[in-house]
């Protein structure tokens, strides 16, 4: 499978999985502890890496994310002009 990089990003949700754990105060050990508890095996260093932009994003994974974070899975695949 060929992965893709935006300017050196491979994923274009990290930035706003970052921007809104950080309004719900949410450190990535609390995320991570609420996306195992929803039944997504993953860890606070994956989430680091989805945030900096050094991991993929499963499209399983996008629903997960949204749930956990009270926003919509589009919102997380939009990207801001300047991203």
């Amino acid at each position: 499978m060929r992965i893709y990089d935006l300017n050196g990003r491979f994923n274009c949700s990290g930035l706003r999985i970052r921007e809104r754990r950080t309004e719900l105060d949410l450190s990535q050990e609390q995320l991570a502890a609420k996306l195992q508890l929803a039944g997504l095996d993953i860890t606070q260093k994956a989430i680091s890496r989805i945030e900096t932009g050094l991991r993929v994003v499963a499209d399983f994974e996008i629903p997960f994310f949204a749930d956990a974070l009270g926003v919509s899975p589009l919102w997380l695949l939009q990207r801001e002009d300047n991203e």
